[in-house]
């Protein structure tokens, strides 16, 4: 099972205004190098008469494919500008395209930069940002009594409840980071004074927010 990483959720879109240029960030998630540039071209026929379409990507738990283009602006001012941030972000498996309408003013270097580098990290948080880890799914069932206090406990450290059922008694599933495994069977142990009968599945990977 591999560790743990941060990926983006789904596909999402921001823009920012820098005297008049119009810098339109499109963020997504993608599992190869041939995804990345399939969506990579997807942007560019949406937006054919923009500028620029300058765009980086990374795939790899460890960063093993990386790529960025400055698609014709000024040499290391913006592909290279959005792949940094997406490893300063840490976020894996992502590609960025900022898109570029001219507005008639130069920004010089620096600015492309920081330009491009606003646009992209609104672009990625436009898309949401979750971390990928293992999981085991734990059942349990409880009486209604004390369904609340468990619903607290589960809630205050961050753990996620994938379902629950309603019959003479309730049954919880929730997906646990393995490494917290033991953690948790032991609070929920003295939680439910030793009447807690779990059953736990195999690890799996899951999105669990960062």
């Amino acid at each position: 099972m591999e560790r743990d990483y941060l990926v983006v959720r789904a596909q999402g879109r921001a823009e920012i205004v820098v005297k008049r240029s119009r810098f339109i960030a499109t963020a997504r998630p993608v599992d190869t190098e041939s995804e990345a540039q399939q969506f990579i071209d997807a942007v560019r026929r949406e937006f054919w008469d923009a500028t620029h379409n300058v765009y980086a990507f990374t795939v790899g738990p460890n960063d093993e494919v990386v790529r960025s283009s400055d698609d014709g602006e000024p040499s290391g001012t913006a592909g290279r500008p959005v792949l940094e941030v997406i490893l300063k972000e840490r976020v894996k498996y992502c590609a960025v395209v900022v898109t570029r309408y001219f507005g008639g003013t130069l920004l010089g270097a620096g600015g492309l930069v920081r330009a491009y580098s606003s646009a992209a990290r609104d672009g990625l948080h436009a898309a949401g940002i979750a971390r990928v880890m293992p999981v085991r799914r734990v059942s349990f069932a409880l009486d209604y009594a004390v369904l609340g206090m468990v619903q607290n406990y589960v809630a205050g450290q961050g753990y996620t409840v994938a379902d629950i059922d309603y019959a003479e008694r309730v049954t919880m599933h929730v997906l646990v980071p393995a490494r917290s495994i033991e953690a948790f069977h032991a609070a929920l142990t003295d939680l439910l004074h030793g009447h807690y009968s779990p059953e736990t599945g195999e690890d799996t990977l899951a999105l669990v927010d960062p």
